[in-house]
């Protein structure tokens, strides 16, 4: 039960961080990765900073999303670069 959670909340987060960085999702697969990514990107974020989600499936929706947009950022700079 909890890695399909885990899949859900990746799948919400990537899809999240899509429409907040690029106006789109990336597709159901696309979505997937950037969120899982995403999510440890978030909690390595979050745990560095000392800062608590509060927990939850919502807590971990907002880490995973917080983790997508920042990903999702990056490799917008790289292929800038």
């Amino acid at each position: 039960m909890s890695l399909l959670v885990f899949l859900l909340v990746g799948i919400i987060a990537g899809w999240l961080a899509g429409k907040l960085v690029r106006g789109g999702g990336f597709g159901l697969i696309g979505d997937l990765v950037v969120g899982v990514i995403g999510a440890f990107v978030g909690g390595f974020l979050f745990n560095s900073l000392g800062v608590s989600s509060g927990g939850g499936l919502l807590g971990s929706i907002v880490v995973a999303t917080v983790g997508a947009v920042v990903l999702l950022m990056l490799i917008r700079l790289i292929k800038r670069a």
